[in-house]
């Protein structure tokens, strides 16, 4: 019986392209340099890892990498992120899983002070009980490790849980844990990419449809 839902956060839960695309701009305008982000170019970027996007979309204005991810991440902690960054159903399906009973957790790889910002600016975080971010000493997705610290927290075996995720990276861990995946295809994948295993959603209703459906099931 799966008495447990994990979601990753960006690319499956809030879009959060917009928000890096427009911080990186920023970043951009204030160097004084003549470079554009293309914000259709830039989405697979978002499952890349914070170093990877922030050097590739910063383009000519990249300085220094490493650098350039501690300003990116300081924006980020003084932006707001709007509530319509959620993706359409988002908000009424989370409520409507939690009202049923289901205990729901966020994996991500994004540092936990941006992912507590992020549930808490678009009204997500009561929802939540678990939420495991990026942190330092912990291997990030496709690594397993923040994944089954998720599953500690919540005191379940992975064949419990589902994780729900918008790429293959989430895909990768959701298999070195040993927990079914669900697809969502809207998020961050590259395109026409197909997950091996797991059951696959152009939509977030239909997917929460599915997984009340299962609730249903066990209980009957």
């Amino acid at each position: 019986m799966i008495r447990h839902v994990i979601f990753d956060l960006d690319g499956t839960l809030v879009d959060s392209c917009g928000v890096c695309v427009s911080i990186l701009s920023d970043m951009i305008a204030d160097r004084g340099i003549d470079h554009a982000i293309d914000p259709v170019g830039a989405r697979p970027y978002m499952s890349r890892g914070g170093q990877d996007m922030v050097s590739a979309l910063l383009g000519p204005a990249c300085a220094d990498p490493a650098t350039d991810l501690i300003d990116f991440r300081a924006r980020y902690a003084a932006y707001v992120t709007p509530a319509d960054s959620l993706y359409p159903g988002v908000a009424e399906a989370i409520s409507q899983l939690h009202a049923m009973g289901l205990e729901l957790a966020i994996c991500s790889n994004k540092p936990q002070q941006l992912c507590e910002k992020v549930l808490a600016d678009t009204g997500m975080a009561p929802y939540f009980r678990v939420v495991v971010g990026g942190r330092p000493g912990v291997a990030p997705k496709p690594a397993p490790d923040l994944l089954d610290q998720v599953a500690q927290q919540l005191g379940c075996a992975s064949h419990e849980a589902i994780f729900v995720g918008d790429s293959e990276l989430d895909h990768d861990v959701a298999q070195a844990a040993g927990m079914p995946f669900f697809f969502l295809t809207y998020g961050y994948a590259q395109p026409n990419w197909t997950p091996r295993a797991g059951e696959s959603f152009d939509c977030f209703p239909s997917l929460a449809t599915a997984l009340a459906a299962r609730v249903a099931r066990a209980h009957a």
